[in-house]
């Protein structure tokens, strides 16, 4: 699963195509974003929503909540799936090697389980009770 935000960051520096809800449309260079989705793009060109006027802005700031949709290159798509599978294998890795520490050298090695085995549960024993 990829996440927005994160295929936003990654699509920093790669054109992108963002229609607002009104119907204009914004074709541009990604320069950043932020946790609400506010974009800001260098080198756009905005068309009306009937496609009739065109305007070249040398940079434009969308708000995030006008944003209708985002068209990103499949190659962004595809750099964002690469990397998810990086962080996860060395998430597997990471928990491979903890378990790998817990049973040697680390771990409670040769003794009696942790905790003294008692029995868990109920009311806590009898004690001081006559």
């Amino acid at each position: 699963m990829v996440l927005p935000l994160s295929l936003l960051r990654t699509a920093q520096n790669h054109p992108m195509l963002v229609e607002l809800k009104n119907g204009e449309t914004y074709n541009g260079h990604l320069v950043s974003c932020d946790s609400w989705m506010n974009i800001h793009l260098r080198d756009a060109i905005c068309t009306s929503r009937d496609g009739d006027r065109f305007q070249k802005m040398p940079e434009v700031y969308v708000r995030g909540s006008t944003i209708k949709y985002l068209r990103i290159p499949d190659e962004v798509v595809e750099m964002v799936k690469d990397e998810v599978k990086e962080v996860r294998r060395q998430q597997k890795d990471n928990t491979r090697a903890k378990k790998n520490f817990q049973r040697g050298a680390g771990g409670n090695v040769g003794g009696p389980p942790r905790g003294g085995g008692a029995p868990r549960g109920g009311r806590g024993g009898q004690r001081g009770r006559k």
